[in-house]
């Protein structure tokens, strides 16, 4: 991990952060600067990831948050995470600056949404990945998500979750007990 003595830090988005969140997710799933890292989905689609009218929605909304990772108050990750049932809560909008992917980053963030999602009561942590993504799927699943045999639909013709560079897109819901996976997210440092 780089800087591997440096501790990360976790907080809570505000409305002040939109900007920059917007920009690292950007960068983490977009155009050529997403190649640095693994998570890219420049492949499958061009325009936008999200804007900052989704992001402070996230923010502002009731049973929602947006965890931030932070090194030397720098950005490195976030996630959304969001209280949909007393039982679940709902994992997305996952992000690592490229360069940093494969660090421990993610891991770190993922443990963290979990450990936040358990002290909310939920006991099962549930995400929508592209199904096409599966080398990001089996990361997933080497943490505990499983496939619940749902899919949800991409929104075709809505430019603002981006323009498909294919068909047959679609989400593949999983989902995976908070407990285990913040054990098996959390990293060896």
């Amino acid at each position: 991990m780089p800087d591997s003595g440096a501790e990360i830090a976790f907080r809570f988005a505000s409305v002040d952060d939109v900007d920059a969140v917007v920009r690292l997710v950007e960068s983490a799933y977009r155009g050529d600067s997403s190649r640095a890292g693994w998570t890219t989905e420049a492949d499958l689609l061009d325009g936008q990831r999200t804007d900052a009218e989704q992001v402070g929605d996230m923010v502002r909304r009731t049973g929602s948050v947006i965890v931030l990772a932070e090194r030397h108050a720098a950005l490195c990750g976030c996630c959304h995470l969001e209280h949909v049932r007393s039982d679940r809560a709902r994992f997305g909008m996952f992000a690592v600056r490229p360069e940093l992917q494969g660090a421990g980053v993610g891991r770190l963030l993922l443990s963290e949404a979990c450990r936040l999602a358990a002290s909310w009561g939920a006991e099962r942590l549930e995400m929508a990945v592209i199904k096409q993504r599966t080398d990001l799927i089996a990361w997933y699943r080497r943490l505990g998500f499983n496939p619940t045999g749902r899919t949800e639909p991409f929104p075709y013709g809505d430019d603002r979750f981006g323009r498909p560079r294919q068909l047959g897109l679609e989400f593949l819901v999983l989902e995976g007990e908070c407990v285990g996976m913040a054990q098996r997210a959390s990293p060896e440092l």
